[in-house]
């Protein structure tokens, strides 16, 4: 059994401009690449077919970039907050130890 040849999408990218250059024939170019004439135009069909998605996936990648970039800023801010309210809680607990006594927690139902 033969072994099938298995291609980057960057080569298949290389060899359909060339084609849709049109300064070789698809014969000439699948002579010289050793690839089957219908497998070419395989290729092309699918690239042609594709060619709208190099356009849209500039937009998505900014957006996906953006929508990263303010989930980073939530989270830090998200983090700031939880530091500041621990700091609030911790400060509570002292006073009220003060206040109330060693045994507050006990007298008011708190539960950590």
């Amino acid at each position: 059994m033969a072994k099938r040849n298995t291609y980057t999408p960057e080569y298949k990218a290389k060899i359909v401009i060339e084609i849709l250059e049109g300064e070789q024939t698809i014969s000439e170019i699948a002579s010289r690449e050793g690839i089957n004439v219908n497998q070419l135009k395989n290729w092309k069909k699918e690239f042609l077919e594709n060619a709208s998605r190099a356009f849209n996936g500039s937009k998505s990648e900014k957006e996906a970039k953006r929508a990263a970039e303010n989930s980073k800023k939530r989270e830090e801010k998200l983090m700031q907050k939880i530091g500041h309210l621990t700091v609030q809680v911790d400060w509570l607990k002292k006073k009220s130890e003060e206040v109330l006594g060693p045994d507050w927690k006990e007298k008011s139902g708190y539960e950590e």
